[in-house]
């Protein structure tokens, strides 16, 4: 089955599997995938009725940041071919055509931005379950011309409604308003159970936040009504969802419900794609377990199918700069890798004829820029947004040790180093329209664009992407390696001469430069330890605070601890103030907000324009979490964590941490604990792999557990195989 727009199907009575916003969004001219199903527990003998529901969805409803309507088409369609095999052998195929028939449905609304209203008078009783065509304003369908040789199969990563969660509380608030309060932001709809009589209507508003004041907040959904509405036909009990649509809400507002208000007739249903949860990490401070809470149920909202940037206000895109600097966090959250396969094809297929790659994928507004501030100075090609085309894909050979992601992706990613080095000048990469440090604090009154200049931040993501793609190259097709490892070396030479002086000082001096600089590579050696030095200059400057945006945020506490700095990266993270990221934690955030004082300590907001609660581009701050205070790192020479560098930093005046991640090859495990200065450390090998244990600021091993320690660029380190290990040493 599949369709365009959204699809619901139904054999006798009963829909078919437990997907939900099928067949998903794609490039849909480009790309369309189908949903296989095995359908026989639901035949019966005798004849059988299909049937199935349509949506606008993604496929025609109104979308994108110039709120077009039909993007991809202008009428929604449906197509299945089931397959009956009988017991003689012989097999018998069912299709869509033509003689199928069709009607409207009680669904008179459905948009995703807007929600969806239900007439239960417009109901078809046994619509989908009679053998003979009920009674109904049944019409002639017809056939919509479709390019099949784009449609292919889905292999998992399916949207499913994955948790339930029953509203928490009941609440008036100061204005008079009844709110459901469900302790906690996701994306998902809302199950309601009510007693009605005819005419009577459950009439639901979703939203994230509460006003300074505690009453009901709307402002930052913008043009989204995320409402849904059900009129009833008859008297009786009904429990009802929306089918097509989703909201980003923690509350709803209650604007009609017939009888009295329970919660217990309330539940709020999660949705996003399906997959395994791989990673966890729990440790002494609560607040750092909040924080690891929040950025899971940030890609648990915005994980539905594409990754989108918000799952609240009239906008919900597939931002690349998002998905770029979130990848490797959302690796050790969850098994992420057929969810960003799938959608690294519409990347490509989305791509300009010279490999330029688009903001947003699916690509929604190609074509449509011109009414839009933003994008009409240039529909695609920002660095760090772009360079995902080779960074995602690096990233999830790295966590999960499969060259075939680099062999589908090779010319898209090859696309765009090309197309960065035709538009580079002398190696200095800049093009148009750039996003730069995106929405930093150093940014000046009013602007969204951080005080980094953007000829630093596009070459310095076009020398790290290139670098990146020399050694994909270099695992694929070793041919084309040495043109792309050159190519890289001129761009670092160029990057040095221009942004380093002679006396070895940044010409930007800003946080991210430095931050960028270090953890890109691109310092020079002999101005290493200067440019640390300056970058806890800059630190301290703010208070050890940070004002970066999205280039250099992800990067920060890396290119911190990387060089020695361990006790300010941890400083950095644990800050409790304005701007940080337990900032938020103690202001009641669930999720990771979109800006760092989205809610002030006033109550008031940043702005009503662009202001979502659920946005996981900060928690990028998870990857720093896992690999360095968990101590949990992939090895690039034995990708997939065949070979694991088990490598904690400790500090931040931490008791204890216990990270778990279950890689391809099983549960990895490392726990340590710290008392009076000396520290324990338990490690989890799974079979079939080995480990390289390094044990940070170890002044005296006390116990090895049979491991042969060595001293090596100063660290304890021994080998390990598979198995587990407790070793002590003092600090």
């Amino acid at each position: 089955t599949t369709g365009l727009g959204l699809y619901n199907f139904f054999l006798n009575g009963e829909k078919v599997g437990k997907d939900e916003m099928t067949p998903g969004w794609t490039s849909y001219r480009r790309h369309l995938l189908y949903q296989t199903y095995e359908i026989t527990d639901l035949l019966k003998e005798g004849d059988n009725v299909a049937g199935a529901m349509l949506a606008p969805g993604w496929y025609k409803g109104v979308m994108g940041l110039t709120k077009a309507r039909n993007n991809y088409g202008d009428q929604t369609g449906f197509a299945m071919e089931l397959r009956i095999r009988y017991e003689d052998g012989s097999e018998e195929q069912i299709l869509t055509d033509e003689s199928w028939k069709g009607c409207d449905s009680p669904i008179v609304f459905s948009e995703i931005y807007h929600g969806e209203i239900y007439d239960a008078g417009l109901e078809v009783l046994g619509w989908a379950s009679k053998a003979e065509i009920p009674e109904g304003n049944w019409h002639q369908t017809s056939v919509v011309p479709f390019d099949i040789n784009v449609i292919r199969a889905q292999s998992g990563a399916r949207v499913q409604v994955i948790d339930e969660i029953p509203a928490k509380r009941i609440f008036t608030t100061p204005k008079g308003e009844q709110v459901l309060d469900f302790g906690q932001n996701m994306a998902g709809r809302i199950r309601v159970t009510a007693t009605g009589k005819p005419g009577d209507v459950i009439w639901l508003k979703c939203f994230e936040v509460l006003d300074s004041e505690g009453n009901v907040y709307l402002d930052n959904l913008r043009a989204a009504r995320s409402e849904m509405k059900y009129t009833f036909a008859k008297e009786g009990t009904i429990t009802w969802y929306p089918r097509f649509t989703y909201m980003g809400f923690q509350y709803a507002q209650i604007l009609s419900y017939p009888g009295e208000i329970k919660a217990e007739n309330f539940t709020a249903c999660t949705m996003h794609s399906e997959m395994e949860e791989t990673g966890n990490i729990t440790c002494s401070n609560p607040l750092l377990n909040q924080l690891h809470h929040n950025y899971l149920w940030g890609l648990k909202s915005n994980f539905l199918d594409v990754p989108t940037d918000c799952p609240q206000r009239d906008e919900r895109l597939g931002w690349t700069g998002d998905a770029q600097i979130f990848c490797r966090t959302a690796c050790y959250l969850m098994n992420t890798y057929t969810f960003y396969r799938k959608w690294l094809h519409d990347v490509e297929v989305d791509q300009t004829p010279e490999g330029g790659v688009p903001h947003v994928v699916p690509n929604i507004e190609e074509g449509k820029t011109d009414g839009n501030w933003l994008l009409s100075q240039g529909p695609h090609s920002a660095a760090a947004w772009a360079d995902v085309a080779v960074i995602a894909p690096w990233t999830l050979y790295l966590m999960y040790g499969d060259t075939k992601i680099l062999e589908i992706q090779y010319n898209s990613m090859k696309g765009w180093i090309e197309f960065m080095r035709e538009h580079s000048e002398d190696y200095i990469w800049n093009y148009k329209l750039q996003f730069g440090d995106w929405v930093a604090l150093d940014a000046e009154e009013g602007s969204y664009f951080g005080a980094t200049p953007n000829d630093l931040t596009c070459t310095a993501y076009f020398a790290y992407s290139t670098g990146l793609f020399a050694k994909i190259a270099k695992v694929l097709k070793k041919e084309e390696a040495a043109d792309y490892e050159d190519l890289y070396a001129h761009i670092v030479k160029k990057f040095q001469e221009t942004f380093f002086d002679a006396e070895g000082n940044m010409t930007a001096q800003t946080q991210t430069a430095h931050i960028v600089a270090l953890y890109f590579g691109l310092t020079p050696n002999a101005y290493r330890e200067k440019t640390v030095k300056r970058l806890t200059e800059l630190l301290e400057k703010e208070n050890g605070h940070l004002v970066t945006g999205f280039v250099g945020t992800p990067y920060f506490c890396h290119a911190l601890s990387q060089n020695g700095c361990v006790k300010e990266a941890y400083d950095l993270l644990l800050k409790e103030d304005f701007p940080s990221w337990l900032y938020q934690v103690k202001q009641g955030a669930t999720t990771i907000w979109e800006h760092w004082d989205g809610l002030k300590p006033d109550g008031s907001m940043w702005s009503a324009d662009m202001n979502s609660f659920n946005h996981y581009a900060y928690g990028a701050i998870g990857e720093w979490m896992y690999r360095v205070m968990g101590g949990m790192e992939a090895d690039e020479s034995a990708p997939g964590f065949q070979h694991v560098i088990y490598t904690p930093k400790i500090g931040g005046n931490l008791k204890f941490v216990d990270t778990t991640y279950h890689s391809v090859y099983g549960e990895n495990r490392l726990k340590w604990q710290v008392d009076e200065g000396c520290v324990t450390m338990f490690v989890q090998v799974p079979v079939n792999t080995t480990a390289k244990i390094q044990l940070n600021g170890a002044k005296k091993v006390l116990d090895t557990d049979g491991l042969a320690f060595e001293k090596k660029q100063g660290y304890m380190e021994a080998e390990a195989g598979s198995g587990e290990y407790t070793i002590r040493y003092r600090q």
